[in-house]
């Protein structure tokens, strides 16, 4: 698989566009320790990846693995908060993705009052 679309946002957090299975495998070699999904699964129908395989995926290639999923135009207080504590919980460097990229990064703004 090729790399996905990666904006770096900090110097431990970046976001991307919907990733595979096959990208969990790419996330470790590329440094990352963590990745956190931020689309409801089905949200692009049936062909997107769920959030279970997605994990699976993740924790067999040895990232840690969070599922926050949020929609696109409102991110609720409570999603916000629970971003800002994954952000401190997890390992670092973390790769969040939805989508296109956007909703993620709008969280870690709205979490880090970026």
């Amino acid at each position: 698989m090729s790399a996905p679309q990666v904006q770096q946002l900090s110097a431990d957090v970046c976001v991307a566009p919907q990733l595979d299975t096959a990208a969990m495998a790419w996330a470790v070699q590329a440094g990352f320790k963590s990745v956190v999904n931020n689309r409801p699964d089905f949200e692009g129908g049936p062909d997107q990846p769920t959030s279970a395989a997605m994990e699976a995926a993740a924790r067999a290639a040895g990232l840690q693995y969070a599922y926050l999923p949020v929609q696109p135009a409102v991110q609720t207080p409570e999603e916000i908060a629970r971003f800002a504590a994954l952000l401190a919980e997890l390992p670092k460097p973390i790769l969040a993705f939805c989508r296109s990229g956007a909703r993620s990064g709008k969280l870690y703004r709205a979490a880090t009052g970026g």
